[in-house]
């Protein structure tokens, strides 16, 4: 990869329902904005909640295939392909920088914990994607250690996406609910003070943290933000979108961290 003329930013996404992918709303109105409003990047590297394997992969695909991960939908969203081009120098890259922690992969392409939001970002896909799977099995210091150790991707034209959710409880779900859950707000609240404060670390601890349980009742879908948070460091500035609850038990709430140096 070839080094950028600026640092590009680190976002994390609560993509929540697959049915975002095909609905105008909010929350998707926000993710077109931003990608608008974000610097172009030359890759993404993804890291979903989806993707989840023993060890790391990268996937080393040309053109990654569109994965329909997900039962009980409309059919219109089986029916969607998100044709972007995959990086295989992206992948490699990826890889050497994380070291014997990694490996390349053919056996994925792009869930839609990507493709539901990417498609949105950049509907005419054509900004080569590659997915870096996550290791549940890991600590929460090491998820932040795995984001530390691909920042310098940042400096070159790399957006590293995280896509999950804070609050991720599907056993939960109230179609019904339109409040979150007390003990869903209590850990959504921590870890937006968290986040907006620069404790990036802090967020680490989660587990001491209120309501934490019934919220990260499967970390899946928290680990993309320790691997987002860990690519930040002190000159980065967390600002949120999205900063809602759905169906009681599901937190949208989004942050984009840019580095305050190249603002000024």
């Amino acid at each position: 990869m070839s080094r950028s003329a600026r640092r590009m930013p680190l976002l994390f996404v609560g993509h929540g329902s697959p049915i975002n992918a095909v609905e105008d709303n909010a929350w998707t109105a926000r993710w077109a904005e931003l990608g608008k409003s974000l610097p172009r990047p030359e890759a993404i590297l993804c890291l979903s909640a989806h993707f989840v394997t023993r060890g790391l992969h990268a996937v080393n695909a040309q053109e990654p295939q569109t994965i329909h991960d997900f039962y009980g939908f409309p059919p219109a969203l089986y029916q969607i392909r998100y044709p972007a081009p995959g990086s295989p120098a992206l992948a490699g890259r990826a890889v050497s920088l994380l070291n014997e922690k990694a490996a390349l992969t053919d056996e994925w392409g792009l869930d839609h914990g990507a493709w539901s939001v990417l498609r949105v970002m950049y509907p005419q896909s054509d900004v080569p994607v590659t997915q870096l799977s996550l290791d549940l099995s890991l600590s929460a210091k090491e998820q932040l250690d795995i984001g530390a150790a691909l920042r310098p991707l940042r400096e070159e034209g790399v957006l590293i996406l995280g896509s999950g959710n804070i609050v991720h409880n599907l056993r939960e779900i109230r179609m019904d609910q339109a409040l979150p859950f007390p003990w869903a707000r209590s850990f959504g609240e921590a870890i937006h003070g968290l986040v907006l404060g620069g404790d990036y670390r802090g967020v680490s601890s989660y587990r001491s943290l209120p309501g934490w349980r019934e919220s990260v009742n499967t970390s899946e879908h928290f680990v993309p933000l320790l691997n987002v948070l860990g690519a930040a460091d002190e000159r980065d500035r967390a600002a949120a979108f999205n900063h809602d609850y759905h169906w009681g038990s599901l937190s949208m709430t989004g942050y984009v961290l840019t580095d305050e140096s190249e603002e000024r």
